[in-house]
């Protein structure tokens, strides 16, 4: 869950840094411009002032006009020496009264033709279109009238050269670029722990979930840390935890003592069963069918209190050779192979080692053993393999009887479930049930899936590794 919210911030983040940035970059650029259009402006209104003098001078036939114009001259070259700011004054015939250097034109369309129109119209020049870093070839032009008895004479025009400005431009944006790198990086830093303090609650509810899933039943959540809403969620879910633990403790309790005050009873009835079968001819059918019965039953009992002490019960683990453990009960279950026709081999490894409780671990490959050898017919075969994959020892018992559908796969090993193909094979329907709770309470499992082209693999997984010293 983390993997998808902390990026989803961090996108939120980064999108509100650059809907900050983008306009703080875009007013930096145009402010620098500007001040470099301000320059220009005052200094056109110095060249503008000079341009009068000379012009007033050749209207009056002044003997000095030819002086004041080489003045205006010298001090163009020298401005233009000096800032490398092309600038000149043009008559309205587009003729230059002076210029630097003494070959610039004006241009003869654009910008440039545009804002010598604007100044000829007696006002100044709009701001020239903003330049970006990137344009290299940029120039800054600014064109302003020059008026003499109310009328515009001349214009004087500039054009700047952007490096100076592109490069501060530049410069500041890399500012704004660390800054926002800063403020990114600090952010990332707050997610980091938003997300670390919002989603432990929400890891360790999902741990306890998840081992109540799998039969921890004592697992809880330390309501500690985490959004008040977390918090009072992680009491709601020890509640619940408490109070299914609690019912089916009592589910436990109630089929055990069940179990067990049935079992006098029923015992008794069937001292008495005996008794009448005493006083009627022997090979009664009634009363071989009222043993059978009553025999049956006593099976489901004893199977009900395996089942309640089994999930009551917590395994013993220790570290077990698999392998060895389960070639002794393939040789205990082979004479009964043998004696209804089918073949039980062994396969894979012989020595691998597993956590395993002995006993409950022999009780379940009986059980599976068992109900391979009742399910496959005379002549087929049951194998039993074992073989270490990853983090688990595997146990496969695989058959060839007549297997089981989609539909069943889902519920083998529900309690008291069979198959309505086989009800007529003996079984009370809670043998793989006692296997599975036996199993699980030392952190193995049973797994079911159809052995092609026909039968049934049933696979017993127990850990390689202590599930209890994490």
């Amino acid at each position: 869950m983390r993997a998808r919210l902390l990026p989803l911030l961090v996108v939120l983040m980064a999108g509100v840094l650059l809907a900050l940035g983008f306009p703080l970059a875009v007013s930096l650029a145009a402010g620098q411009q500007q001040r470099v259009v301000v320059d220009r402006i005052d200094d056109s209104a110095r060249f503008a002032a000079l341009a009068q003098f000379v012009i007033d001078a050749e209207g009056s036939g002044s003997a000095g006009a030819t002086e004041r114009l080489e003045t205006l001259q010298l001090e163009l070259a020298r401005y233009q020496q000096l800032y490398g700011i092309r600038v000149g004054i043009f008559l309205r015939d587009d003729n230059a009264m002076a210029r630097a250097p003494g070959w610039w034109e004006l241009p003869e369309a654009g910008e440039g033709r545009r804002a010598f129109s604007e100044a000829l119209a007696g006002r100044r020049s709009h701001d020239p279109a903003q330049v970006w870093p990137w344009q290299t070839r940029g120039k800054l032009l600014v064109a302003s009238p020059v008026v003499l008895d109310g009328d515009v004479v001349a214009v004087v025009v500039t054009e700047s050269p952007t490096d100076q400005m592109r490069a501060r431009i530049l410069e500041g944006w890399l500012i704004i670029v660390a800054g926002l790198a800063a403020a990114m990086l600090v952010a990332f830093g707050a997610a980091l722990v938003l997300t670390r303090w919002v989603l432990k609650p929400v890891r360790t509810l999902d741990a306890a979930a998840h081992g109540i899933a799998t039969g921890r039943m004592n697992s809880r959540v330390a309501a500690a840390g985490g959004p008040p809403e977390l918090q009072r969620l992680a009491h709601s879910f020890n509640e619940m935890a408490d109070n299914v633990e609690e019912v089916l403790e009592q589910q436990r309790a109630f089929v055990a003592d069940a179990s067990h005050q049935l079992r006098n009873p029923l015992a008794a009835l069937l001292l008495r069963i005996e008794l009448l079968a005493l006083e009627l001819p022997e090979g009664n059918e009634e009363i071989a069918s009222v043993r059978a019965e009553g025999k049956r039953l006593t099976q489901v009992l004893d199977d009900l209190l395996d089942l309640a002490l089994a999930e009551h019960t917590s395994a013993e683990l220790s570290l077990t050779d698999i392998g060895a453990l389960t070639a002794e009960r393939v040789a205990s279950w082979r004479s009964y192979a043998e004696e209804k026709g089918v073949r039980l081999t062994e396969t894979g490894r012989t020595a691998v080692t597993g956590w395993a409780d002995p006993i409950a671990l022999s009780s379940a490959l009986d059980a599976v053993i068992d109900n391979a050898l009742k399910f496959t017919p005379e002549g087929e075969e049951v194998e039993v393999s074992v073989a270490a994959a990853g983090s688990f020892v595997h146990v496969v018992v695989a058959d060839r009887g007549p297997g089981l559908t989609d539909e069943e796969l889902l519920r083998v090993g529900d309690r008291f479930w069979r198959s309505g193909r086989h009800q007529n094979v003996k079984g009370s329907g809670l043998g793989l049930s006692i296997s599975r709770a036996l199993l699980a309470a030392g952190g193995g499992s049973l797994a079911y899936e159809k052995n092609p082209p026909h039968g049934l693999r049933v696979t017993v997984a127990v850990p390689r590794s202590d599930p209890h010293s994490a």
